[in-house]
């Protein structure tokens, strides 16, 4: 068995062949180590700027599930930081945040078997996805119509950084597409989780580990929201609440039972 990952001695520690003291500590920062530990190279100054953008787009979004279930397992068990992170980290999937996955797999599917024009690959992916009655993963946000901010920043940061290319083109296609076939026009923009997928399809990193950078991004933001916690102790009236809201059967007029 062999691994590159890294190795150590009793005075080095190796990563990625780079000296982690000499070569890491105080040089990179944490989104360009990131990049080197999934790509096994150091990202140039443009893939540096976009990777870092990347990892942060999902860092914070409010009160969602994932940060809830985070606060309510740390208020159980406030001994065990890590398995709050870990349930938080649990939500990431096809509902929240998890799907750069699938868009990624979507692109780098279309561009593996065909040679079509743009246009022609994203109709044909929304007409079998219609068909089959399927969302279209980095389509659509319950808030954030007719675009999604994130999406316009991280794109143009693509087009300055020289990484706006197929895949960014293929995954707004198909959402120029999707709106024209469901005749809902600024209703299905590409998320943040599209785009994180058309730009991983753009650093060539596999759709396979695409989630990872939620995971990476939402593991911070899951730390954040417990170090408020600590602050400004919420979890509780949370769990209070929800229990008065849910657990009491009202009566009706007269005293009979709903």
């Amino acid at each position: 068995m062999r691994s590159a990952m890294g190795r150590s001695t009793a005075t080095t520690i190796t990563v990625q062949g780079l000296d982690l003291c000499d070569d890491v500590l105080g040089t990179l920062n944490l989104g360009d180590f990131a990049f080197l530990e999934i790509t096994g190279k150091r990202p140039d100054a443009h893939q540096s700027v976009v990777f870092n953008a990347m990892l942060a787009t999902l860092v914070e979004h409010g009160m969602t599930p994932m940060v809830m279930a985070a606060r309510l397992t740390y208020l159980g068990a406030p001994e065990s930081l890590q398995a709050a992170v870990a349930a938080g980290l649990c939500g990431i999937g096809s509902t929240f945040a998890g799907t750069a996955e699938g868009a990624a797999k979507l692109l780098q599917a279309a561009y593996g078997t065909a040679g079509d024009a743009t246009h022609v690959l994203a109709a044909r992916i929304v007409a079998e996805h219609r068909a089959a009655r399927r969302p279209i993963p980095g389509l659509g946000h319950n808030l954030h119509k007719p675009v999604d901010p994130r999406t316009t920043r991280l794109f143009e940061l693509a087009g300055e950084h020289g990484l706006h290319g197929r895949y960014v083109a293929l995954m707004n296609a198909i959402s120029v597409e999707a709106e024209r076939a469901a005749n809902k026009p600024g209703q299905l923009p590409v998320n943040a989780t599209g785009a994180l997928g058309a730009l991983c399809c753009e650093l060539a990193i596999p759709w396979q580990l695409c989630r990872g950078l939620a995971v990476i991004g939402r593991s911070v933001g899951i730390v954040g929201h417990l170090a408020e916690e600590l602050r400004n102790p919420i979890a509780r009236t949370l769990w209070e609440r929800t229990e008065a809201e849910t657990s009491g059967v009202d009566e009706a007029p007269g005293g009979d039972q709903p």
